[in-house]
């Protein structure tokens, strides 16, 4: 109905109004009836929820009265249902800077906790206030069953916003040609002058519905999703204005009854039509990266270990052990962790939350990795997680008996491998089938070897040589690295006409002299591991007067050159750009935390002309469009993302090589600036919030370089496996070699394996093969086996086809970055 003085032919307009937030973040516990009186007093009004699961454990207990009414109300789950939940991820991540499977993960476990407090919800419409999205969303929410998703977040724009695109409907593509209907960001919907955190869609301000009217759409909708605890109630009051009526609406009213018959445009959304920036590179922010990644790394391969040992021995699933391992590590992707990592008081900060959560997390993998019963023995067992057979070095402790002797390893079969004592410890270079285990035995014997990687020349240099590379580094230009060769192929690449060193610092230190490098100064390098496996070479110097250690490793056989560097902070030292803190307000434009530039960045200058970028998202890979990777104003962010690795290739895609890291942070790259690792940054941040070094820092880094594009030279699956090692395990096994499942020659990745009552699922990603048919060979004994979506629904069912002996080939269906789940009943 029209309220008074509004004429009948007023333009009709749509607001997306609710509440954002939760336990974690905030969520008073008279919101709930707070909620319910609203509600029942504004019969107009309709809210759409993005309230963190776990809330209801609390709210439910403080208030079940109105809790209680809370539910009722929740009932009706129809399009014309007054009430509904838009994004039931547990803890509420930005989804573009964690794994694709916590994606998943974060969406599953969410719908199950809620469904425990709300039966019958419905998830129809996926939406976010803050910018928690990531352009692979259309495949993981349609397996959900999801139909509609919003690319909005007018009313938090702090983190980033989605590029503005088309007009009232889009057909959101995902990189594995997935499809759900969403609301984009109007190609109108401008930035909010004034503001750092808005666009103008954010209040449904006339310019903005007129601007989306003159563009040609029908039914413009604007939102605000409100902190839960903000006491206003409906956002835009009763919503009519003059010339102008605005609807409450959920979003699946909007999708299923104001627009279904309305004009779409297909957009395939790019990783870099997300546009997030944090402030990459500050200490607490690394810290906390590095922690999810980690604890991201750990329970994905105990969950794989768990299923090993399942379909070999018959072992319990550990599902207590992994829900709350899993449920930690989801709480600490929360994006208030990311953004607001200070907020909090001392010791129970957003940065404290994650150290206790995913210490939670690692130790219960932990568990779960190391009391697996496939360690029963006098032997060492090597699992390997992942789908392709693998060769690579494993460490273990020297038993007591053998310590100070020779030692023989054998394999399985008997065979002596090779070996190099490191200390009180010895690296095994294991061949492990896929998604298997070889057992090892120690023994004394055989002879110690004088054949060793690392070599020092006559001129000071240290020269490193495997069977795949020769690199040289140069004391004197501060251990950088001055030439590495691509043997096989005699290709240099290093740029040594660079003004930057490889794999050296180099950053703006503002109250220190300014530019300062790594190579200005010479550094004390030598050689601190040195055998016919492994040699590590450690290079010690100084940049701007603080001392940094780096560890440079080459293994026998493998591509991946392991890198490592730890800066001796002492005290907060300014690293960046820095800013004029008298009259800096938080609503400018410009940033300080923006300029990679002039962060402490590790760099790479290329021997690669016309260079081309790829890099790795959630379940997707994105050749960059960038010219180069620099902004420093809000409203000119770019996805300068590196979330596992970036790749450089040369215009024809002849040679490349990738950088790998230990956690999500931003990288450099442009015509006059060589690719590069963000390092470090200290200065102002969000809010004018100084982000400080308050002690050393440490990251694990590789560079891969390699002969093709990223696909064919296997990228995807080298990092996966560079997050995802061989694990060794000290035991009494008898002498045994196993594989269960194998996808080597499917271009498929092993991305996850898990259990139920009666049954296993094994999920597969396809990164590196072509679109159609893939085949895996199974070496279990199972019942039937299928194709099933997240949320269960069986897609269809698998016939096997008998190779040799109790060997099954399955095949299957899979689209370029696409993943497929394979539910095998026992």
């Amino acid at each position: 109905m029209l309220s008074a003085g509004l004429s009948a032919s007023a333009q009709q307009a749509w607001y997306i109004d609710g509440y954002h937030g939760g336990v974690w973040g905030h969520y008073p516990d008279w919101n709930t009836r707070f909620m319910v009186d609203m509600l029942n007093k504004q019969p107009f009004w309709k809210i759409n929820l993005e309230i963190e699961p776990e809330t209801w454990d609390r709210a439910s207990k403080v208030d079940p009265k109105a809790f209680a009414e809370f539910a009722a109300l929740m009932k009706d789950q129809s399009a014309n249902g007054r009430i509904e939940y838009v994004s039931p991820a547990y803890g509420q991540p930005y989804m573009y800077n964690i794994e694709g499977e916590s994606i998943i993960r974060q969406l599953g476990y969410g719908m199950q906790k809620l469904r425990g407090y709300f039966p019958g919800i419905k998830f129809s419409s996926y939406s976010s206030e803050e910018p928690c999205f990531t352009n692979a969303l259309p495949g993981i929410l349609s397996s959900y069953g999801f139909k509609y998703a919003s690319l909005k977040n007018p009313n938090t724009c702090f983190g980033g916003y989605t590029r503005a695109f088309g007009g009232e409907l889009v057909n959101w593509i995902g990189p594995d040609g997935s499809t759900i209907i969403a609301s984009p960001r109007y190609a109108v919907e401008e930035l909010e002058p004034k503001s750092t955190w808005q666009t103008i869609a954010w209040n449904n301000s006339p310019k903005y519905i007129n601007a989306a009217r003159k563009y040609g759409m029908a039914n413009p909708i604007g939102m605000t999703l409100q902190d839960a605890g903000w006491k206003g109630g409906p956002f835009l009051g009763k919503a009519d204005s003059a010339g102008q009526k605005n609807t409450y609406t959920t979003w699946r009213n909007y999708f299923e009854t104001v627009v279904p018959k309305d004009k779409r445009t297909d957009w395939k959304v790019s990783q870099e039509d997300i546009l997030v920036s944090l402030v990459w590179g500050s200490q607490v922010t690394q810290k906390i990266a590095q922690r999810v990644r980690a604890a991201e790394n750990n329970i994905l391969r105990a969950e794989k270990v768990a299923v090993i040992n399942k379909l070999t021995n018959g072992a319990a699933w550990p599902s207590a052990s992994v829900d709350s391992a899993w449920r930690t590590l989801l709480l600490s992707q929360h994006h208030d962790c990311w953004i607001v990592p200070y907020n909090g008081s001392k010791g129970d900060t957003w940065a404290d939350k994650v150290i206790s959560w995913t210490g939670n997390t690692n130790h219960l993998s932990d568990d779960i990795t190391n009391g697996s019963s496939l360690s029963k023995g006098n032997s060492v067992t090597v699992l390997n997680t992942q789908g392709k057979g693998r060769t690579g070095l494993v460490t273990v402790a020297i038993p007591s008996q053998l310590q100070g002797k020779n030692i023989v390893i054998k394999n399985a079969a008997g065979k002596t491998v090779a070996s190099q004592m490191v200390k009180d410890s010895l690296l095994i270079n294991a061949s492990v089938p896929a998604f298997g285990y070889q057992t090892y035995s120690l023994a004394e014997g055989g002879a110690k070897t004088s054949k060793s990687i690392g070599t020092k020349l006559n001129d000071g240099k240290i020269q490193l040589e495997s069977d795949l590379y020769k690199l040289i580094i140069d004391p004197k230009k501060g251990g950088s690295i001055t030439s590495l060769i691509f043997k096989k192929y005699g290709k240099e690449m290093v740029d040594k006409a660079n003004r930057n060193g490889f794999n050296t610092l180099r950053g703006n230190f503002y109250n220190d002299g300014g530019l300062k490098k790594s190579m200005d100064e010479a550094a004390q390098v030598e050689v601190i591991e040195n055998g016919a496996l492994r040699s590590v070479v450690q290079v010690k110097g100084t940049i701007a007067g603080t001392a940094f250690t780096q560890t440079i490793a080459l293994s026998q056989g493998s591509s991946v050159v392991d890198l490592q560097v730890n800066i001796d902070w002492k005290k907060n030292v300014g690293v960046g750009e820095d800013v004029d803190r008298k009259n800096y307000k938080w609503t400018d434009y410009k940033k300080p935390f923006y300029n990679d530039s002039n962060k402490l960045v590790t760099v790479f200058p290329l021997n690669l002309a016309g260079q081309k970028v790829y890099k790795n998202a959630p379940f997707e890979v994105t050749e960059s469009k960038l010219k180069n990777t620099f902004f420093n104003s809000w409203d000119g962010i770019k996805n300068n993302v590196i979330l596992n690795w970036v790749d450089v290739t040369d215009t024809r895609g002849e040679y490349g090589m990738a950088l790998l890291t230990d956690h999500t942070t931003s990288y450099t790259h442009g015509e006059n600036f060589p690719l590069g690792l963000v390092t470090q940054y200290s200065g102002m941040g969000l809010w004018g919030r100084d982000y400080f070094t308050d002690g050393p820092t440490t990251i694990r880094y590789a560079i891969v370089p390699h002969k093709g594009t990223w696909d064919k030279a296997g990228i995807w699956s080298l990092s996966a496996g560079w997050n995802e090692p061989l694990k060794a395990v000290l035991g009494n096994g008898a002498a045994d070699t196993r594989s269960l499942i194998d996808a080597d020659n499917s271009g498929l990745s092993l991305s996850s394996a898990t259990a139920g009552a009666g049954y296993v699922d094994i999920r597969f990603f396809n990164a590196e093969g072509i679109s159609g048919t893939k085949s895996i060979i199974t070496k279990f004994k199972f019942k039937t086996a299928g194709l099933v979506e997240l949320d269960g629904r069986v897609v269809k069912q698998l016939q096997p086809a008998k190779t040799t002996g109790d060997s099954k080939q399955l095949s299957f269906d899979v689209p370029k970055m696409g993943f497929r789940t394979v539910r095998f009943q026992l």
